[in-house]
């Protein structure tokens, strides 16, 4: 480590301390913590096209949304300021490539906790639990089920678990498979296809975005409980993450992420808020 980069480490120790944050000394030389705090920059994956979660504000340029919002607190903990952070535009079929190959951090873009992708990456607790909806045409008055489906034509993304949920439930939806869900919105609007299904709050924020055009069905199915990605079996990482996450959920900073973001909406946290692990004993 050079001079300038151990002066450099030993400011951010100090700052981390200053802030509650876990002292960088806990960690070996060469570990992915002690990399981001000597290179004092978190990179992280994430959408750029969902609005609430995760969005690149046209005018401004900045990433918007509540899973930027827990990007942006994890980048404080690891750095000492949520400024220290690069977002990188992931799509659902690039999360484990990015983590493998590393060229991000983490990821937090609405990733699902599934044991397939358990087989490639690793995940924190659940940060965040949504339920899979339908969003369709305001006047739409035959749609009011996920089983209304059958024989209508659906958009979702690849690389996400919607399109597997749905070919078990409704086996006679045609899918119309996209890399993003703001592609699915202009043919929902123009009468091509007939509703949109994934998550709910992805569903909410292009909602959020249509106001008067369409409607979200309201009838969830299905859990999907958000993680951070973090590369596969790297435990101390995903350990320290998770007690950051735990202590997000216990201090207020979460609920106040919430209110900044999806709460503009009215929504409220309900059972998207996790229940925080138990606070380890003082040692």
């Amino acid at each position: 480590m050079t001079p300038v980069r151990a002066l450099l480490a030993a400011l951010t120790c100090l700052a981390l301390t200053a802030c509650g944050g876990t002292d960088a000394a806990a960690f070996p030389e060469g570990s992915t913590i002690e990399r981001i705090r000597e290179r004092g920059v978190l990179t992280v994956g994430i959408k750029f096209d969902y609005p609430l979660l995760g969005f690149k504000e046209p005018a401004s340029g900045r990433i918007t949304g509540f899973d930027a919002e827990i990007a942006r607190l994890v980048a404080r903990d690891l750095t000492g300021s949520e400024r220290n952070i690069r977002f990188v535009e992931t799509m659902p079929s690039h999360r484990e490539d990015f983590l493998r190959q590393g060229v991000v951090d983490i990821v937090v873009a609405t990733y699902s906790i599934t044991p397939a992708r358990q087989e490639v990456v690793s995940f924190t607790d659940p940060y965040y639990v949504a339920a899979q909806d339908l969003l369709v045409r305001a006047a739409e008055t035959a749609i009011d089920d996920v089983r209304d489906l059958d024989g209508r034509t659906v958009c979702t993304a690849t690389g996400s678990t919607s399109a597997e949920r749905l070919r078990g439930l409704v086996p006679g939806a045609e899918l119309v498979i996209v890399d993003t869900y703001s592609e699915c919105v202009p043919a929902l609007v123009a009468g091509r296809i007939d509703a949109i299904s994934t998550d709910d709050t992805i569903l909410l924020g292009l909602l959020n975005r249509n106001p008067e055009g369409l409607k979200l069905v309201g009838k969830p199915f299905g859990p999907e409980p958000y993680g951070i990605g973090v590369p596969k079996d790297d435990a101390v990482f995903r350990d320290h993450l998770n007690g950051l996450i735990a202590g997000y959920l216990r201090d207020g900073r979460w609920d106040r992420a919430f209110r900044d973001t999806i709460g503009v909406t009215g929504a409220t946290p309900g059972r998207a808020r996790p229940t925080p692990a138990p606070a380890e004993p003082a040692r």
